[in-house]
């Protein structure tokens, strides 16, 4: 649940530094972008703490998060996507490969 919370919060701390004047004529700016793409694979014995301590923060700064569970507990995989979606308004893509 805090790391929820922070997510929520997360937007003031993604904003970046600027230090003018630290030198005579030097400035320092920080920038702080999205990654591009987030991966995460699950293991069996935590199907949603793991997902759930990754992808907000990784959602609310702009990535793309891939989740790969375990083949063991992949509805709680599915449940995290209707959550999303349904509540979030976030669009999910669903890949299922079973072999």
């Amino acid at each position: 649940m805090e790391v929820l919370e922070t997510s929520t919060n997360v937007s003031s701390l993604y904003l970046g530094e600027t230090l003018e004047n630290i030198s005579r004529g030097v400035d320092m700016y920080t920038y702080k972008n999205p990654l591009g793409v987030v991966a995460g694979i699950c293991p069996f014995n935590f199907p949603v703490m793991i997902p759930l301590w990754m992808y907000p923060v990784a959602l609310v700064c702009g990535n793309t998060c891939i989740f790969k569970p375990s083949e063991r507990v992949a509805n709680s995989a599915m449940i995290l996507a209707e959550l999303l979606h349904s509540k979030l308004n976030i669009d999910i893509k669903i890949n299922t490969n079973i072999n």
